[in-house]
């Protein structure tokens, strides 16, 4: 069974536009997720809305937005004012302009979609936008309308296809400075760089996303396979945290314990530089005098 859209509207560039449908690329659905239950009974638990000040359950049709504008004031709001808003990019996809992509900031990449012709009217369209915005090698931005806001959207062509990625309004994205501020400018010395840089090399490959192991989600499965088989669950003793002397030694102690099979089965990453800084035994001596 196709999966259902999303949204549905159109994608327009100028003049040229076409029905297109959006769909998340994600999802989290096949994540093991629990229901509340009465643990005396057995039974799930249901959620009634309630007036805070009298009590009473309140039917849907009776329940508006309404915006705090002081203690126990409220300015409410209907669903037909909200939908009276005048935004154009309601019903459409309208690309504004063309960006670097190197040059959006990581911070500001909200939900991936996929965006795809709805129908064979469009079809053409859709793919001379599609094959633009490849030949120029840029980033479509465009603003779309859904979940009652307004969202600036980053298209770019995958495969036959088109991604689109929600981008962040610079008020959304806190400022790194209020936490990077009080870190303090440590002085690193080169035999410490060198280590840490081996480490890195030993540890490089390449992305491969099919490799990735939820172990928490596994672990999950197996706790649940217990539990339904009649098992007694017992909690793992936590292992004591290694004992380090000093940074150094850690990196060293790191050295090693990649160097005597810490990349085992990972013969598929590029061989690292197998090199061991000169000054190491210098450093730790001088480290020691100054302890």
């Amino acid at each position: 069974m196709a999966p259902r859209a999303y949204w549905k509207g159109y994608l327009k560039l100028s003049l040229v536009s076409c029905p297109v449908a959006l769909f998340p690329a994600s999802s989290e659905r096949e994540k093991i997720s629990f229901h509340q239950i009465n643990k005396k009974t057995g039974n799930r638990i249901k959620y009634r809305k309630v007036d805070a000040e009298t009590g009473d359950e309140v039917e849907s049709a009776d329940i508006v937005k309404g915006y705090q504008v002081g203690k126990g004031e409220y300015i409410e709001v209907e669903p037909e004012e909200l939908e009276a808003i005048a935004i154009e990019s309601k019903r459409t996809i309208e690309i504004d302009e063309f960006v670097p992509k190197k040059e959006i900031d990581e911070l500001y990449l909200d939900s991936p979609y996929y965006i795809v012709p709805d129908g064979e009217v469009g079809q053409q369209a859709f793919a001379v936008i599609r094959e633009a915005i490849r030949k120029e090698g840029m980033v479509a931005l465009a603003r779309v309308v859904f979940t009652s806001r307004e969202h600036v959207i980053a298209l770019e062509p995958r495969g036959k296809g088109l991604l689109g990625v929600t981008l962040r309004y610079p008020y959304e994205v806190r400022k790194e400075d209020e936490y990077f501020d009080d870190i303090e400018d440590e002085k690193i010395t080169k035999d410490m760089m060198d280590l840490a840089a081996h480490i890195v090399e030993t540890k490089s490959g390449h992305f491969k996303p099919e490799q990735f192991e939820d172990h928490y989600e596994e672990a999950l499965k197996e706790l649940l396979k217990k539990k339904q088989a009649g098992e007694r669950i017992e909690a793992p003793r936590e292992r004591e945290p290694a004992k380090v002397i000093s940074l150094m030694d850690a990196l060293r102690r790191s050295v090693s314990a990649e160097r005597d099979g810490g990349a085992r089965g990972k013969s598929e990453r590029r061989p690292a530089q197998r090199r061991t800084p000169k000054k190491a035994g210098r450093s730790s001596a001088r480290q020691k005098r100054a302890g």
